[in-house]
C-alpha cells in the first residue's frame, strides 16, 4: 500500500474513527485503526464490540484534493501511536507506504516515523444491514434530540435497558425517551421516510449516542439512518457508525406521564435555572443536592436549600403566571439543572399534581420536548 493523504484531513478522520478503539480490550486488532487504499479513496474503519466507525477520505471532494493512492493494499496501525504520530506531524501532506513485512513508513515534512502493522485480514468485518427500514433526518436536529435525552440515561447496570435511548417512530414522528428512573427525557421531530415505515423498542446505548452527537455536523445536511434487528447504522457525508443495539424490552414510560395538573407555574427558563444553579451551591456541598420549591400566596415561588453543616439560602423568583394550589415540593437540583440547560426554549411550563407525584417541564411555544422529574421526599 502507498498513498498521499492531505493532513488535515487524515487528522479528522483519525479523530472520528479513534472514538471506536476500545483502550480495554484484550483483542490487539482492535486497539487499531484500519486503513485501506482503494480507487475511492482512503478509508479509515475502527471498533470495539459496541460501536464501529468508517471514514472515507475521497480522492477529490467539491474540487479539493485529499488523497492520491499510487499503490492499493490496506493495513492495521496501533490506534494510540498513529494518532499522535498524525497530530504531532508538521507537513501539509502526508505518504503513508507499507512494505510485505507491514512495515509501514509515515513520512510528512523532514519526520519520518517506521511503525510495526497488523495484518488487516485479522479485522473484523462491518456488519451488513438491510436498507428495508431507512429514514432521513437533518444532522443538526438529530445531534440536538440526542443531546436533549441522552444525559437522562442511567449510569447503573442494573437495569441494562435503561442505559440507552429507546428510539420509535410512527406516521414520520421519530420520538426519543430516555430515562434512569428518576427522570425522564422525551424529544419528538418529523423525518423523511416512506409512510408505512414504523418501528419500537429501538434502545440505542447511551455510550453510542455520545460518541455520536461529537460526529454530528451542526448543519442541515441530510442523515441517512437504518435500523435493523440488533444494530443500527447512521450515514453521515463520508462518515459511517454502527452501533449494537440494547436487548430487552424498554418500560412503558407513557404510562407514568400525569395527564392533568393541579398547579402550574410558567417561568423564564434562565432566570429559574440561575436560581436553581445558586441553590444547588449549598445543597451540593451538603450531599444531598435537594432544592425546595414554595408557591406562594402573593404569587412568587421561593427557592431554597439547607445543609446544616455549612448554611442555607432563599431566593424569589417572579414567574409569569402561577395557577392552581399551593405548593411545597422538594427535587433533585441537578436534575432540574440539567434538563432546564437542555432546552432550547426562553420560558418553560412547569406541572405539577401534589408535592409526593412526577411533574413534568415543557416549553411553552411547543410540545417537541418534555423533561419528567420525581421529588424528593424530605420530612
Amino acid at each position: 500500500m502507498q498513498v498521499s493523504v492531505k493532513r488535515d484531513k487524515l487528522l479528522t478522520a483519525v479523530s472520528h474513527v479513534t472514538k471506536a478503539v476500545s483502550a480495554r480490550t484484550t483483542i490487539p486488532i482492535l486497539t487499531g485503526i484500519k486503513l485501506k487504499a482503494g480507487q475511492e479513496g482512503l478509508t479509515l474503519t475502527a471498533s470495539d464490540s459496541d460501536v464501529s466507525i468508517e471514514v472515507l477520505i475521497p480522492t477529490e471532494e467539491a474540487g479539493e484534493w485529499g488523497v492520491t493512492v499510487f499503490q492499493p493494499g490496506s493495513i492495521v496501525l496501533t490506534a494510540r501511536i498513529f494518532s499522535e504520530i498524525v497530530r504531532k506531524l508538521s507537513g501539509e501532506e502526508i505518504q503513508i507506504s507499507v512494505d510485505e513485512r507491514l512495515a509501514t513508513l509515515i513520512r510528512s515534512g523532514q519526520a519520518e516515523f517506521t511503525i510495526n502493522g497488523m495484518n488487516a485480514g485479522d479485522f473484523p468485518q462491518l456488519p451488513h444491514l438491510e436498507e428495508d427500514k431507512i429514514f432521513s433526518i437533518q444532522s443538526d436536529l438529530l445531534k440536538t434530540m440526542l443531546r436533549q435525552t441522552v444525559f437522562a440515561v442511567s449510569t447503573s447496570e442494573m437495569r441494562p435497558i435503561l442505559t440507552g435511548i429507546m428510539w420509535s417512530l410512527d406516521q414520520g414522528q421519530l420520538k426519543f425517551v430516555s430515562t434512569d428512573s428518576h427522570r425522564l427525557a422525551g424529544r419528538t421531530a418529523m423525518v423523511e421516510c416512506i409512510e408505512e415505515l414504523q418501528f419500537n423498542n429501538v434502545v440505542v446505548p447511551g455510550k453510542s449516542c455520545n460518541e455520536l452527537i461529537k460526529i454530528l455536523d451542526d448543519d442541515q445536511t441530510s442523515v441517512d439512518i437504518v435500523v435493523s434487528e440488533n444494530q443500527i447504522l447512521v450515514k453521515s457525508k463520508q462518515i459511517l457508525f454502527y452501533s449494537r443495539l440494547l436487548e430487552g424490552t424498554y418500560p412503558d414510560t407513557a404510562r407514568i406521564i400525569p395527564q392533568g395538573s393541579k398547579t402550574e407555574v410558567v417561568v423564564s427558563t434562565k432566570d429559574f435555572l440561575q436560581s436553581i444553579e445558586r441553590a444547588s451551591l449549598l445543597s451540593r456541598e451538603g450531599k444531598s443536592n435537594v432544592v425546595r420549591l414554595l408557591t406562594m400566596a402573593d404569587g412568587n415561588v421561593e427557592i431554597s436549600s439547607n445543609a446544616p453543616e455549612i448554611g442555607k439560602v432563599m431566593e424569589i423568583v417572579r414567574p409569569l403566571s402561577l395557577d392552581g394550589e399551593e405548593l411545597k415540593i422538594s427535587f433533585n437540583a441537578k436534575y432540574m439543572i440539567e434538563a432546564l440547560r437542555s432546552l432550547d426554549s426562553g420560558e418553560i411550563r412547569v406541572s405539577f399534581t401534589g408535592a409526593m407525584s412526577p411533574f413534568v417541564i415543557r416549553p411553552t411555544e411547543h410540545d417537541w420536548i418534555l423533561h419528567l422529574i420525581l421529588p424528593v421526599r424530605t420530612y
